[in-house]
């Protein structure tokens, strides 16, 4: 009797982190908050969600004169274009995210308050800090996913299908075999539950992990940031001073 023991399927899952807390979404309203920035994650090519500028305690309130800066990682004033949509209500999102478009993004809010006894007037300003990360796919995501909202969650589903007919073509041919052909050949059997995926965990050239600094989102690739760089599918972001861009490949 001959027991055949299948390999291990290697699939090498990119940029799968966990993105479920609405602080992530890409549909959804992210609203700052004074003396720290606000990490969001923005999966590459998507747009990301609607900035606020204002906290959600200010947002409850009447806020009278309201005046909105918005600056770029660039230090230049976002007056909008066709990837920067500035509302006059002080919202703003990017879309079509790429790496190039990480980095602070910074809103002072201006306004006013007005002493009920005196009249007098008095301008209040507050700053809101965005940080701005992307978070890529897999190779070919594209071609996998087509248009769907959620890719990592389809890629997923698509290799644990590939295995599990894999496995059934594994057992059919020890079947067919051993009940066909088990006088002129050894017989075959299937052990069950051998054949099994295995995550590699790597990212994308220009993308790595630290959950150090990314402890909300630990386990996505997220774009390196200035400073650094990654030349392969490793997980680590490489330290080079020399780089002053978001995810770079090498060190200049």
């Amino acid at each position: 009797m001959l027991a055949w023991a299948l390999a291990a399927l290697l699939c090498s899952l990119l940029g799968v982190g966990s993105q479920r807390p609405s602080l992530f979404s890409n549909k959804g309203i992210v609203y700052g908050t004074v003396g720290r920035p606000v990490k969001i994650y923005v999966k590459l090519h998507q747009d990301s969600p609607v900035l606020v500028c204002m906290d959600a305690n200010r947002a409850s309130k009447e806020t009278v004169d309201p005046a909105y800066l918005w600056i770029g990682p660039n230090e230049n004033t976002l007056t909008g274009n066709g990837q920067i949509n500035v509302t006059n209500t002080g919202k703003l999102i990017v879309k079509d995210f790429m790496e190039s478009l990480s980095g602070l993004y910074t809103c002072t809010l201006s306004y006013k308050t007005i002493k009920a006894e005196t009249q007098e007037e008095t301008t209040i300003k507050k700053r809101y800090d965005f940080m701005i990360f992307v978070n890529p796919f897999a190779p070919g995501w594209k071609s996998v996913c087509n248009d769907s909202n959620d890719c990592e969650d389809a890629t997923n589903r698509n290799i644990l299908k590939a295995r599990d007919r894999i496995e059934e073509f594994f057992r059919s041919q020890a079947y067919i075999l051993y009940h066909h052909f088990n006088k002129t050949i050894p017989a075959m059997h299937f052990v069950d539950h051998s054949f099994q995926v295995v995550r590699i965990d790597n990212c994308r050239p220009g993308f790595g992990k630290n959950e150090g600094l990314h402890s909300n989102c630990a386990s996505c690739c997220v774009v390196c940031s200035p400073g650094t760089f990654s030349p392969d599918v490793d997980v680590t972001c490489q330290i080079c001073v020399s780089v002053h861009s978001y995810g770079a490949k090498s060190c200049p």
